[in-house]
């Protein structure tokens, strides 16, 4: 024959919800199985517990069973409450504990994902490089944190030599099952959150998660062309899967950094080169420095102004994936000599005559505007 109710929680029957509630927490400690390993009794008992709060905890099944008793709750259009029906009982029981209460966290119980394989989660890392690395190509070796399956216990979150058990509330099931009249609700077990298992001894190397972090060294082979936003996976390098699943995949996000002589332009380098006034005038070969560290020559023809662009075809970048390069534009800037020796100063005098100061005439002076606009 079934205990009174009230009788279990040890409360009258006058006693307030809140009355209800603290009695139940304290009862719901002392009668856990976790904090009485083997004792029979302590978990029929705490069945018990659980039993009668779920039906005193709830106005319309309390007032049911105060007028009926077990009829008012067991019957026809109430609900048929079982061993194996202890959802909201044990949502509300880890509300109110901390999970680490009864030696195994709710993190360690997560950590068990049943039987169902599940694949690890991608990484994302943000590699900087400089402009001639991604002209090139580069090779770089990066330092990833990640979560990976713990050697110690392989992942069971359980120590060494023990195994994880069969949860005694769903009985291995991770679903728990109750009838509301003619309807049938399932709902993820909320002591074991849907793995199936508990763990009584938890692994110390990974605190029962079944995954610790770890940094591991990865070669990265950038290859050439790349440019700022640019996108590598690297497969299999995001974390470990979950009960044998795929680990997921490293992402590897490109950011190429400014050039001190350089501006690039998807495919297109940019770049200037100072001459003086006598090549500008007279025209010359200037020697261009290239991005990968040879020279080319441009030549200025005469009176070759400052701003004038010259283009190299193919001295650019290489695109991505394709076997061709852009090309390089280079910009020419007439530099005005400063510190005249005294043969300079006077050569310069000697022009200034041969243009028969000139300098006044309203057609070159609406070229100097123009220039300078």
């Amino acid at each position: 024959m079934k205990k009174d109710y009230y009788e279990v929680l040890g409360v009258s029957r006058n006693a307030t919800a809140d009355e209800i509630k603290k009695a139940y927490r304290q009862l719901a400690v002392r009668f856990h199985p976790d904090k009485n390993p083997g004792d029979a009794q302590a978990e029929e008992k705490f069945k018990e517990i659980q039993e009668a709060y779920s039906v005193l905890s709830n106005p319309e099944k309390r007032a049911a069973y105060d007028r009926f008793g077990y009829a008012g709750v067991n019957g026809q259009g109430s609900s048929g409450f079982t061993s194996d029906s202890f959802t909201d009982i044990e949502d509300f029981f880890f509300s109110i504990f901390n999970d680490d209460i009864f030696g195994f966290g709710r993190s360690s119980r997560s950590a068990h994902q049943r039987s169902t394989a599940r694949r690890g989660q991608d990484l994302r890392y943000d590699l900087q490089i400089t402009l001639e690395e991604a002209f090139s190509g580069v090779e770089k070796q990066i330092t990833v944190p990640k979560l990976v399956v713990c050697k110690e216990c392989n992942g069971r979150g359980a120590q060494k030599g023990t195994v994880p058990e069969s949860c005694y509330t769903c009985r291995g099931t991770g679903k728990l099952t109750y009838q509301q009249g003619f309807f049938t609700v399932t709902r993820t077990c909320g002591n074991c959150r849907g793995t199936g298992v508990f763990i009584r001894e938890r692994c110390k190397a990974c605190s029962g998660r079944g995954e610790v972090r770890q940094d591991k060294l990865i070669e990265v082979k950038v290859p050439a062309g790349v440019d700022t936003g640019s996108r590598l996976v690297i497969r299999g390098e995001g974390e470990d899967g979950k009960n044998g699943g795929p680990a997921g995949d490293l992402f590897i996000v490109i950011e190429v950094l400014e050039h001190e002589r350089f501006k690039r332009q998807e495919e297109n380098l940019y770049t200037s080169v100072p001459i003086s006034f006598a090549q500008a005038a007279l025209g010359a070969n200037v020697k261009v420095k290239t991005l990968d560290g040879q020279e080319e020559i441009i030549k200025i023809p005469a009176g070759t102004q400052t701003g004038t662009v010259f283009k190299i075809k193919g001295k650019g970048m290489p695109v991505l994936g394709q076997n061709h390069r852009g090309d390089l534009f280079v910009a020419v800037t007439v530099v005005t000599p400063t510190n005249l020796t005294r043969e300079e100063k006077k050569l310069f005098e000697k022009l200034a005559e041969l243009e028969n100061n000139d300098l006044q005439d309203e057609s070159l002076m609406k070229k100097f505007r123009e220039f300078f606009d």
